[in-house]
């Protein structure tokens, strides 16, 4: 990029000194002397700028691709030394290359924010060498090192548990918010959160497999999905040029024969013709706006991986979700305390989590993190669990039970009635007296119900829910999101039918987007027109199968992305629009005669400029 400025600028310096020498001419040198310095001030200027332009077009002709922007503007500007028109072709070239830089900026600076946004992703892993542990780059872990994952922390790479036992939250990758226990020999993905124990793990796969080197390189490579707009420039381009140089070639040599007139003149507007055709305005700002806009999405932590994917995002009327990890949390949250029979809530609670505390199940795990307090494990003097039903401790001078109504029914405890919530219900006797119950279930997410109604003003006519949760459960979500249409107790190809029912009875330009985070929605995503990762926490396999991956985990950024597509559209047809629209005006007055190489200069690079400089809105 600095190279290529520095060129620009002296270049743009020398030509100007050309320009100007005449005007400014101190010492009085005579008339040919000063010609003669300006033709080598253009020359030594069109070759900073222009030489590799020249460099490239012989380079592709060898290789038979003849008709592209590197031999219009060759061969325009090499005709313009011709014919003497020396101030016009450095100045085409040299405008060119503004357009060029204006390009690779933008696209660096896209590149550099969607890299900013790689950096919320912490991923690191404790590599342990001669039984220390040194904190490594996941880079440098190698197939057959062992790692050690503490409480807390993210699994960074796949291998399998060598020693030690522990909770997962596998949300992310099972799709469900029931954590699950891994122990020795059991394999274990990046990806996962470890909950308690610490567990030392063989790495079996290298960090290029893994979850962050897999999104970087299909943002590097993001452009070479072309969106359809895309495509059709290239075609556009394909048969143009050569139609343009054939054009050219008639009005060179047809007229000046018929008519008997200058053929210079002929040759003139040939050349300028030819200037003004090259299509640079499309063939840069087309993609260079999509560029942007997958740019601005990034900013906004939402991960694009082609442009087509944001074309497509624009003609979305359909968006299906899953339920847990997408549009809930994914995580035991207590909901609710209920006191019974004059006992206290705080009390409650803290009696329960006492009487959970040697336990390492998740249930368990949500009482204590409720309580919020330390355990003083001296209080509990006994503690015993009943098989399938729960726990019995004695805390301080009080006797505890916690757990299920077969539980309660077991101490036959009176006044006693079964609950029907949605969730996990923890029963709770103190001195066997029955004292309330605690209500643990999965949360909704704080925006969900924001993206529903975002997505319903951004033009999305149907939002359809799929889970594999039970009815209760999905009916409720449904409850308080207020979406078109619900279906649970879904597998993961039950899913896949659902979709496929939905795709078959939409209309045909309308686009079906599925939100999903799980491994089990992968096979989903990859089904719909475009699928959409959480991917804070989500699986590889399901970021690896999206077209688009919210980066923060919060719904309501897809209604943001639908509004940046629309808004890179929007540019994207403005410049095509206005691109076409000078090209032909200034084509038909060159053709006649009535444009000058400075309107054909205009009407080519200028017009790229002010396309670039329109494709940078989509940054924004």
């Amino acid at each position: 990029m600095k190279k290529r400025l520095r060129k620009i600028i002296i270049a743009a310096i020398i030509f100007l000194i050309a320009v100007l020498i005449e005007k400014i001419n101190f010492v009085n040198i005579d008339e040919n002397t000063i010609f003669i310095i300006q033709i080598v001030l253009y020359v030594l200027s069109y070759l900073i700028v222009g030489f590799e332009v020249v460099k490239k077009a012989v380079v592709n002709i060898f290789h038979g691709e003849f008709f592209d922007e590197n031999f219009l503007m060759s061969i325009a500007t090499i005709g313009a030394f011709a014919i003497k028109e020396f101030p016009e072709a450095v100045a085409v070239m040299l405008f060119y290359q503004v357009g060029e830089y204006f390009q690779s900026y933008a696209v660096k600076k896209s590149r550099k924010s969607i890299a900013n946004l790689m950096d919320i992703r912490p991923d690191y892993a404790n590599l342990k060498v001669d039984g220390n542990i040194e904190k490594k780059s996941p880079e440098e872990v190698k197939i057959g090192d062992i790692i050690v994952v503490k409480a807390g922390e993210k699994v960074p790479l796949d291998g399998i548990v060598i020693e030690g036992t522990s909770m997962l939250d596998t949300s992310a990758l099972t799709g469900e918010s029931v954590p699950r226990e891994v122990k020795v020999n059991d394999n274990i993905l990046s990806g996962c959160i470890n909950l308690n124990g610490v567990l030392e793990i063989r790495v079996e796969k290298e960090f290029g497999e893994s979850t962050v080197s897999k999104i970087l390189d299909l943002v590097e490579n993001a452009t070479n999905k072309k969106a359809k707009t895309e495509n059709f420039i290239t075609k556009f381009s394909k048969y143009y040029t050569p139609i343009v140089v054939f054009l050219a070639v008639i009005i060179a040599f047809i007229p000046p024969l018929i008519t008997q007139t200058n053929m210079l003149d002929w040759g003139y507007r040939a050349l300028t013709f030819l200037v003004v055709s090259c299509p640079c305005a499309l063939v840069i700002s087309v993609p260079l706006t999509f560029f942007s806009g997958i740019g601005a999405a990034s900013k906004k932590g939402i991960l694009v991986k082609g442009s087509n994917y944001l074309e497509l995002l624009s003609k979305t009327e359909i968006a299906v979700f899953d339920k847990t990890g997408t549009l809930t949390e994914g995580v035991f949250d207590v909901q609710k305390i209920i006191n019974k029979n004059g006992f206290d809530k705080n009390e409650l609670l803290e009696l329960a989590a006492y009487c959970e505390s040697y336990s390492n199940h998740p249930i368990s795990i949500s009482i204590q993190k409720a309580y919020g307090k330390e355990i003083d494990k001296n209080r509990i003097i006994h503690s015993e669990e009943v098989a399938g039903k729960g726990i019995i401790s004695k805390i301080d001078d009080k006797e505890v039970a916690c757990g299920n109504i077969k539980l309660m029914e077991k101490l036959n405890l009176e006044n006693i009635e079964q609950v029907e919530e949605i969730g996990t219900v923890i029963y709770v006797a103190i001195n066997n007296q029955y004292a309330g119950y605690i209500l643990i279930s999965d949360k909704i997410k704080e925006d969900s119900k924001k993206a529903i109604q975002d997505l319903k003003k951004a033009g999305v006519r149907k939002t359809v829910m799929l889970t594999g949760d039970n009815k209760e459960v999905a009916e409720k979500v449904n409850q308080e999101l207020k979406l078109d249409m619900v279906y649970s107790g879904l597998l993961p190809v039950d899913k896949v039918n659902k979709v496929e029912e939905l795709l078959k009875n939409k209309n045909e330009e309308a686009k079906l987007a599925f939100i999903g985070d799980g491994i089990n929605d992968a096979p989903v995503l990859a089904r719909a027109d475009i699928g959409i990762a959480m991917g804070a926490l989500g699986s590889d396999a399901a970021i690896e199968a999206a077209d688009i991956v919210i980066m923060t985990d919060e719904p309501s950024k897809i209604a943001t992305a639908m509004k940046i597509s629309r808004k890179t559209l929007k540019i994207v047809y403005q410049n095509i629009s206005f691109a076409l629209i000078v090209k032909i005006g200034v084509l038909i007055l060159s053709a006649f005669g009535l444009a000058s190489m400075w309107a054909a200069v205009f009407a080519d690079v200028g017009v790229t400029v002010l396309a670039v400089l329109n494709s940078f809105r989509a940054l924004k």
